[in-house]
């Protein structure tokens, strides 16, 4: 699960970034960065709890 969380991140982060140099969508390339930002805090929080 810790995986998918990483891989959907990334794919967040490289549409926030393909957006953000190539177009101009508005808010919406932001809420993608902050859910891509919140993803990747939920997986390290979720590792170190396994741990």
């Amino acid at each position: 699960m810790r995986n998918l969380l990483y891989v959907l991140a990334v794919i967040i982060v490289i549409a926030w970034a393909i957006g953000f140099i190539g177009y101009s969508v508005g808010g919406i390339i932001h809420v993608l960065l902050v859910i891509a930002l919140i993803t990747i805090l939920l997986g390290i929080i979720q590792s170190k709890n396994k741990k």
